[in-house]
């Protein structure tokens, strides 16, 4: 069963709509959004169990696509493009294989249409092992979570999950702090979200994947299964940079996916 996803509504245009990654949420591509809206009504989405969307106790690739198809059905949306990163760019194309139809173009960036060996282990086991009922501030979560989690950078991005319990609902004089990601689920669901988009395609539609030089969740041998998938694929390479890709050159990265929306042929 599909959830009503939140979501953030900028711009004129034809529609496109953004999907974040794992542990993510619509922030995460605001950079983008707000370097494409003046050509396009971007439609930035929480997935399921991330942000402010709502909580499930299933999470997997066809389910969280249907969510976003009943999403564009509550728009109105006949048609849209879709930009997704990583995890987002994995229900990018799922809903390009499940419902080609609805797709106008999808942008799939730092991510492949194959299964992946575990990456996040120590990500989840920190995140797990966090005793919130200890945290009384963002710093101390922080220097939890830097047992577990050793690059600053990805300790931020993830403590933007916790949110101050509002102090109607405190139970201590004390400031206290929760997830606003579903933990248990994410974690519980981990495998499912390591598989490959479902469907046996193609999806003959533009596809534009987006590489970070120095990420290697884009490699040479998972080629094959990008073609058999999406025959119309192509790729583009923004060197120096890794899996953010779209943070760490944010204008680099706007600018291939505005000329590939442009691109009428």
């Amino acid at each position: 069963m599909s959830v009503e996803l939140n979501h953030r509504i900028t711009g004129e245009g034809k529609p496109l709509i953004l999907l974040h990654g794992l542990f993510g949420s619509l922030e995460n591509l605001g950079g983008i959004a707000r370097r494409l809206q003046d050509e396009w009504q971007i439609h930035a989405l929480d997935e399921r169990n991330h942000g402010s969307s709502p909580h499930t106790d299933t999470m997997d690739y066809p389910s969280m696509a249907e969510d976003v198809l009943a999403y564009m059905d509550a728009q109105g949306l006949d048609k849209a493009s879709i930009l997704g990163h990583s995890m987002g760019g994995k229900v990018a194309m799922q809903i390009a294989l499940m419902a080609p139809e609805r797709v106008e173009k999808v942008i799939v960036a730092d991510i492949a249409p194959v299964s992946y060996k575990p990456r996040h282990d120590a990500i989840l086991e920190g995140l797990r092992s966090l005793d919130l009922s200890a945290v009384r501030s963002r710093q101390d979560a922080d220097k939890l979570l830097a047992e577990f989690v050793e690059t600053p950078g990805v300790r931020q991005f993830l403590l933007k999950n916790l949110e101050r319990v509002p102090s109607e609902e405190q139970t201590a004089d004390s400031p206290m702090f929760r997830w606003r990601l579903n933990l248990p689920v994410i974690d519980a669901c981990y495998e499912n979200l390591a598989k490959a988009p479902e469907g046996d395609g193609p999806f003959n539609g533009p596809v534009l994947f987006l590489k970070g030089a120095e990420s290697a969740y884009i490699q040479e041998k998972h080629r094959d299964q990008i073609m058999q998938l999406f025959p119309s694929a192509e790729l583009r390479i923004i060197q120096d940079t890794g899996h953010w890709l779209h943070a760490e050159k944010a204008d680099t990265f706007a600018a291939l996916c505005r000329r590939f929306l442009e691109n009428e042929d």
